[in-house]
């Protein structure tokens, strides 16, 4: 009798251990992937190298974003064969990398500061189930760049969405993010007049409340006007410039120059005119100081002060502007850039 109960006992055990082979086992991992502001990400997912032959035409894909209380994750992908449904601000922004049969690797695009956090991918096709945690982590470029508003001759609020991106791409940059400006604005930036940013928003960033500029008892950050029609709404822009590729540099002239001479000049010296890209990168991102006037390629007078003193701006590093002056008057010298070859 006893013989014969060890025979069962034994028969269980073989049977549960063969269930579990064939039902589900459990692997986790840990990763961690940085990525820019506005870059894509890849978070990587798999099956173990061992659960290949497990692999399963109906496999089930989920991918989660973890909070610190569970009833807070954020679900960000579902895959279930060629069904797929992404969710809330990762709508239409990520898909499967799908390089073989058994990769389960999330890409995101324009990445932002938001995204940064733990992911869960769970792989279940009924053989195998595997859960990985990956971490992102977001990196500001902004330490790169400088943002800088920007509006045309015309006046204030003369760009609708598409004209907005060219002046910031004629000024060699590019419309700044929602993260630029956050992180410009904790840097001290204060400007009173919205701008398009490149996901279609107008903003503004306010450091200093007061009455005109959304409100004297409104607290400070960013003043949000949300998505604007592209095409009939129009205002300024926030541009972000990279760090410059060649040389900016003030031309030392004999006499003030008109608009049409400063071009002429920057040309016989071999460079061009400066824009107003060049000027603030050079300001923000290399310290350059001049307390001297000179146009730039869209037609305005500016100068760069990194140390503030009298009778150039006694309060605060900035690029002061002087306006649009009429072009033919010979008033200012001019800057110039020279690009990398």
């Amino acid at each position: 009798m006893t013989s014969l109960l060890c025979i069962i006992v034994f028969s269980l055990t073989l049977a549960g251990s063969v269930s579990s082979q064939l039902t589900g086992t459990s692997t986790s991992y840990s990763v961690k992937v940085s990525a820019d502001l506005g870059a894509n990400a890849t978070l990587p997912c798999r099956l173990p190298q061992e659960s290949h032959s497990f692999f399963s035409v109906g496999i089930r894909v989920k991918w989660t974003k973890l909070a610190d209380d569970e009833a807070l994750n954020e679900d960000v992908l579902l895959s279930m064969g060629f069904h797929k449904k992404t969710y809330g601000s990762f709508e239409d922004r990520v898909y499967l990398q799908e390089l073989d049969s058994d990769d389960a690797s999330l890409v995101i695009t324009d990445v932002s500061a938001d995204d940064a956090g733990t992911y869960r991918c769970e792989i279940i096709n009924g053989m195998v189930d595997t859960v990985q945690e990956i971490g992102l982590e977001v990196q500001s470029s902004l330490t790169d760049g400088v943002v800088f508003p920007h509006f045309p001759p015309l006046g204030r609020y003369s760009f609708n969405f598409d004209e907005a991106v060219q002046a910031c791409l004629d000024q060699d940059a590019v419309v700044a993010s929602f993260e630029h400006l956050f992180e410009a604005w904790k840097d001290g930036l204060d400007w009173c007049n919205a701008g398009w940013l490149d996901d279609g928003t107008v903003q503004y960033p306010i450091t200093k409340p007061r009455e005109p500029c959304g409100g004297a008892n409104n607290g400070p950050g960013l003043r949000n006007y949300g998505k604007r029609d592209k095409y009939m709404s129009r205002f300024d822009v926030f541009c972000y410039a990279t760090q410059l590729k060649g040389h900016f540099y003030w031309l030392t002239q004999p006499e003030k120059l008109n608009f049409h001479e400063a071009v002429q000049a920057c040309s016989d010296d071999g460079a061009e005119i400066a824009k107003v890209g060049h000027m603030f990168a050079a300001w923000k991102l290399e310290g350059y100081d001049r307390c001297d006037a000179g146009w730039l390629a869209d037609g305005s007078v500016r100068y760069p002060i990194s140390r503030p003193r009298k009778n150039c701006s006694p309060t605060e590093a900035a690029v002061r502007f002087v306006g649009f002056p009429d072009k033919q008057e010979k008033l200012y010298g001019v800057y110039c850039f020279s690009p990398e070859p």
